[in-house]
């Protein structure tokens, strides 16, 4: 067994030697992050101004919208001040509190992404009850709930990792990462391994479970109604399914190259294919949200170009 050391940095081993080229890098990198802080925004600013949008399907987009602006403000910034860095390393107090806002991140992702399910269901599959179950305090409790539970999920599984004994310090990413920090540690010990298990199971396998019960539920009604219900069911899911499948596709390639030693792929695919996800799903999500919602398209158009 190796001799533990005192770990007080680690380093980013994943940005290589890109000489001259940091300079692109980091434009592409603030263009990527601009661009997505300012969709995010626009469509949140959109939904808070028209009221007709004050509905629960749309407050709770923007809570999914919000936790985009969140996670990349989580990653952008740290990654493009790196691009101009020769030692590329990061104490241990800010790869950590990375590491806790990332896991937090995908929790609210998931959890955001099953509440608007469950919205969807409800709305179709009980419509005259809907106002009643997805009521404006009911819809506020779940925006809080689902912040907590993943706060408090992330903390738990977050306190375990701050406890290790650290035998190296080199990640191989652009970022901190959860898996890798773990495999650095000169033993980890089987409460750390169930604790592991656990929250992956409390973050993506519950909210991926509700997320298909609603739209099984949603599914088999819309089978046996008309063809206009189906065809209005379609357009408001479609865009919480293409997120889903982009997210869960993007989640299990970070997991299986973190956790396990992938060899096929090199370093820099590695790292383009770990980093579009944190570029695809925040830029994608309101671009599929305000062009897939007529009542959100129809409201920007307002905006734009309604100078009346």
């Amino acid at each position: 067994m190796e001799n533990s050391t005192e770990v007080l940095s680690f380093v980013l081993a994943a940005y290589g030697n890109i000489g001259e080229l940091k300079y692109l890098y980091f434009c592409i990198m603030l263009l990527w992050y601009l661009s997505i802080c300012v969709n995010n925004a626009a469509v949140i600013m959109v939904i808070f101004l028209d009221k007709k949008l004050h509905e629960p399907m749309y407050i709770l987009l923007c809570n999914l919208l919000a936790n985009e602006i969140f996670v990349s403000t989580v990653v952008y910034p740290l990654v493009m001040s790196h691009m101009f860095s020769d030692t590329h390393e990061v104490t241990l107090p800010w790869c950590f509190l990375q590491i806790y806002c990332l896991t937090t991140c995908a929790s609210i992702e998931f959890c955001s992404l099953a509440a608007m399910a469950y919205d969807r269901y409800v709305a179709i599959c009980c419509p005259l009850h809907y106002n009643v179950i997805m009521n404006t305090r009911r819809v506020g409790t779940i925006t809080v709930v689902i912040w907590m539970y993943s706060f408090v999920n992330s903390m738990f599984s977050f306190s375990f990792v701050i406890l290790l004994k650290f035998c190296g310090n080199v990640i191989d990413k652009l970022f901190c990462d959860h898996y890798l920090i773990i495999k650095l540690a000169c033993s980890v010990s089987v409460v750390n391994k169930v604790s592991d298990l656990l929250h992956a199971f409390v973050t993506i396998v519950i909210p991926f479970s509700l997320i298909l019960v609603s739209y099984m539920k949603i599914l088999i009604v819309c089978l046996n109604t008309s063809e206009e219900s189906w065809q209005k069911a379609v357009t408001t899911c479609t865009p919480q399914i293409f997120s889903l499948s982009g997210l869960f596709i993007g989640f299990i390639f970070h997991f299986v190259t973190s956790k396990f030693n992938a060899t096929l792929q090199s370093d820099k695919v590695k790292s383009f294919f770990t980093l579009s996800l944190l570029i695809y799903q925040p830029m994608l999500t309101p671009i599929l949200y305000g062009l897939n919602l007529p009542k959100i398209k129809q409201s920007l158009k307002r905006f734009l170009f309604d100078r009346k």
